[in-house]
């Protein structure tokens, strides 16, 4: 294939990715209802946006549990992969293939588990439940982008720290942690993409009067899609956007972690 069949192929596939989304921007600004014919500029719908509460309320709910979970989710997972990576050999790859099977679990099963065991503790549905299922599904995936990057590091490192005379927990903040950091950084940030998005879990364990993004745009489907969702669709992807900006730019910089 030559070069430019490559490239080609290469623009055809992030077209293909990126189109829906450059759609939804452009309609976000659209002074009509309708999606599919453009009637003019407007920010309408943004201020239409800053003006609905239950939008609002549903945003404060989305944002918040994915905020706690990612940062309970990273303080677990980080021990946890810490914890695993002195067992022997047999039992860290116990460990690792029960963390992958719950990866490969389908949503809908981790969904109907979690209802089934709020249900057998008589633990009310609402945004305790939310929370707990948000971190626990979180957990693995931040596992799988720190271990790799644990598992680089040379075993000397710590070692040597402590023979210099650092105690457990001076190697574990100034040599491990920081060793870690692209890896944390990288599965917190994951965790709070998959939190942000999800539906399957929160429509399961969310019990009546509490609502997230995702859940909100699924009732309004029945019915149609209000334009103020394409605003706050805009808005949650420029976010995110910048968010991802932030979190690499050391690397776009050439500054590499070593």
């Amino acid at each position: 294939m030559s070069k430019g069949l490559r490239r080609l192929f290469l623009f055809l596939i992030y077209a293909f990715l990126y189109a829906p989304i450059l759609v939804l921007i452009v309609f976000s600004f659209n002074e009509g209802q309708t999606r599919g014919a453009w009637e003019g500029f407007s920010l309408h719908w943004y201020a239409s946006l800053m003006e609905n509460e239950a939008i609002l309320n549903a945003l404060k709910n989305t944002v918040s549990v994915a905020i706690l979970a990612t940062l309970i989710g990273t303080v677990v997972a980080t021990l946890g992969v810490l914890g695993v990576h002195y067992f022997s050999r047999r039992h860290r790859t116990e460990m690792q293939l029960i963390n992958q099977v719950i990866i490969l679990n389908p949503d809908i099963v981790t969904a109907i588990g979690f209802m089934a065991l709020y249900g057998f503790f008589q633990l009310t549905p609402g945004y305790g439940t939310i929370l707990l299922s948000h971190i626990a599904f979180e957990i693995p995936y931040i596992v799988l982008s720190i271990m790799p990057r644990l598992q680089q590091m040379p075993p000397e490192l710590a070692e040597a720290a402590m023979d210099l005379g650092a105690t457990p927990w001076q190697t574990l903040r100034y040599v491990i942690l920081p060793f870690l950091k692209s890896g944390i950084l990288s599965g917190a940030l994951m965790g709070f993409t998959m939190s942000i998005d999800d539906f399957v879990i929160t429509f399961f364990n969310a019990g009546n009067g509490v609502e997230t993004v995702s859940t909100m745009v699924y009732s309004m489907a029945r019915r149609g899609i209000n334009p103020e969702v394409n605003a706050l669709s805009t808005l949650m992807f420029v976010a995110m956007f910048i968010l991802l900006l932030a979190m690499n730019w050391r690397t776009l910089h050439g500054k590499e972690d070593v």
